[in-house]
């Protein structure tokens, strides 16, 4: 949205007080992120109350009455009519803009405005599982990709305006291709965006535990894949995987494990943890523990189960005290605490490739850099003025539970 507003005349400021016009892109997969909208456009309509808001996204599809309550909030718009964001701002706005001059627009919104270094390529929305705690699936609709040719010409683009990285992203990236004839999935798209692309370095984002090809991690023989893979698991206990319909459970997950790091060394793995899902027992969550420190996550994403509308989970029987639910969170957030300094205090002495991203901050010496390694540590380290968006030999040192320091080699 922001590269097409600019490509036609428009201006994205950082202030929302002098904007004439807001888009919020809303998120419902929580209460609290819910909770976070309404608050963010009270916020804004207090701050700029000429400026016109527009509401979009999950939040927006599944509770519009409710959005379209707050002040300042008079586009409502469901995720069904988003892409249409943009021409309701400026109807002149069209997305045939040939591909030539597009660069220089990607060019000025890298160095102006992206906010990082790595480029987010959406290549697929939707879900066709229905995990009973899920509201995305609602508010998202069924599995839907993009096509490889449009993915490979915009990744492309972005090498070709100076993205050193790009990461792919969708509701179920693993579900690539599914609807498509014939099927292309996940595995062939990465292996025509390495062959077809210059891009230096590509991520991959949130990939459910299925879904994946025989042989699909043998992807990462290529250097450009990083070693970097977020498996969202939810439950350490086989009870409450089979409660939320995960279609996996602790021995497949292992085993996919296991596949992954055999064939991706220094492979940084994370994942999410739901805690006070109904009917969980104090023994379904010393399991979860237990399964958590086995596998030896390197980053944990722990959320206090949150019903929501319209899910099964919602009507489920044996809902959870808050308190528990509260507690049994903070003891996962400690043991994934615990588990990432273990992971980063690995990589001591080591020389990775780092993507800075950030200035933070001066020293005496130089700016203060932050940016990521290939396998996806944050890394601190004093630099020159020139290190946005330049990928250097780094050593690290002095691991800390959010990341390490380095020495810019």
């Amino acid at each position: 949205m922001s590269r097409q507003l600019m490509a036609h005349g428009h201006q994205i400021v950082s202030d929302a007080a002098v904007a004439d016009k807001v888009i919020i892109n809303t998120c419902a997969v929580t209460s609290q992120a819910a909770r976070d909208a309404r608050n963010q456009t009270r916020r804004i309509q207090r701050l700029n109350p000429d400026t016109d808001i527009f509401l979009t996204g999950c939040y927006a599809t599944i509770a519009p009455t409710e959005l379209a309550k707050l002040n300042g909030a008079v586009h409502v718009v469901g995720n069904e009519e988003k892409t249409r964001v943009v021409q309701m701002i400026d109807p002149d706005i069209n997305d045939d803009m040939p591909e030539f001059e597009r660069d220089p627009i990607m060019r000025e919104y890298l160095v102006g405005h992206s906010g990082n270094t790595r480029a987010f390529v959406k290549v697929q929305d939707g879900c066709n599982n229905r995990c009973t705690f899920c509201v995305t699936t609602i508010a998202r609709g069924p599995s839907q990709s993009r096509s490889l040719t449009d993915i490979v010409s915009e990744i492309q683009a972005l090498s070709r305006a100076g993205y050193q990285e790009a990461v792919l992203t969708g509701v179920h990236l693993g579900s690539y291709g599914q609807d498509s004839q014939p099927q292309l999935k996940l595995h062939g798209l990465v292996e025509a965006i390495l062959r077809h692309t210059d891009i230096s370095r590509l991520r991959l984002s949130s990939l459910e535990p299925w879904d994946l090809a025989p042989g699909f991690f043998s992807l990462w023989e290529n250097p450009r894949l990083l070693p970097h893979l977020h498996m969202p698991l939810q439950s350490g206990s086989d009870d409450i995987l089979r409660r939320m319909a995960r279609r996996t459970s602790r021995l497949a997950f292992s085993q996919l494990v296991t596949s992954a790091r055999d064939q991706i060394p220094d492979l940084n793995l994370s994942t999410d943890m739901i805690l006070g899902f109904p009917a969980e027992t104090e023994f379904d969550f010393e399991q979860s523990l237990d399964y958590v420190r086995e596998i030896g996550f390197s980053r944990l994403h722990a959320f206090t189960y949150s019903p929501r509308p319209g899910t099964a989970a919602a009507k489920m029987p044996g809902q959870i005290q808050n308190a528990i639910k509260k507690e049994r969170t903070r003891r996962m957030i400690e043991l994934g605490k615990e588990l990432s300094l273990a992971y980063h205090q690995r990589y001591d002495g080591q020389t990775r490739p780092v993507l800075w991203e950030t200035n933070i901050g001066a020293r005496k010496n130089g700016l203060l850099w932050s940016g990521y390694s290939d396998n996806y540590i944050r890394v601190t380290a004093v630099g020159p003025e020139n290190m946005f968006n330049s990928v250097t030999p780094t050593q690290l040192y002095g691991a800390r539970t959010d990341g390490v320091a380095g020495n810019i080699i």
